[in-house]
């Protein structure tokens, strides 16, 4: 299954992320594919807001794992842009986060697509400036 939205401001990511927060389910993994200033961490916002999570979101690109337990599901939201090599993960705990009852997000997910669990839900954000500045293409598709 594909689907694809047309986001024209900020808000819309955001209210993209919020609507797959809230009925997403434990042990949900996401994929998050996108240049960087595309919107990747509004739609992150979003997602955790859509999980019951208030406390100040960002990106962990050097922790790698930011890991948020106040909402109504864990929520584990990863940055794999920094890692040298796959085998980092383990050292993170990763499959424990992944196949645990949590909510994962994985940004720069391509970099570690060996290791992806067999079902997933790819966000895949793209601007296109002929379309306006904040204009994005977002597919969202199930593996």
């Amino acid at each position: 299954m594909k689907k694809i939205i047309e986001s024209n401001k900020e808000q819309d990511t955001y209210d993209l992320g919020y609507e797959l927060g809230q009925h997403a389910k434990p042990g949900q993994v996401f994929t998050l594919v996108g240049d960087l200033g595309v919107g990747k961490t509004v739609f992150t916002k979003g997602l955790a807001a859509g999980l019951g999570i208030t406390e100040p979101v960002s990106s962990p690109t050097f922790t790698i794992v930011q890991v948020y337990d106040e909402g109504r599901l864990p929520f584990y939201h990863f940055d794999v842009y920094r890692i040298g090599d796959v085998e980092e993960m383990d050292e993170i705990g990763y499959e424990d986060y992944v196949y645990g009852e949590g909510v994962s997000l994985i940004e720069w997910a391509n970099l570690i697509e060996e290791i992806l669990p067999e079902h997933f839900t790819e966000i895949k954000i793209e601007k296109n400036l002929e379309k306006g500045f904040d204009y994005r293409r977002i597919s969202i598709c199930e593996f």
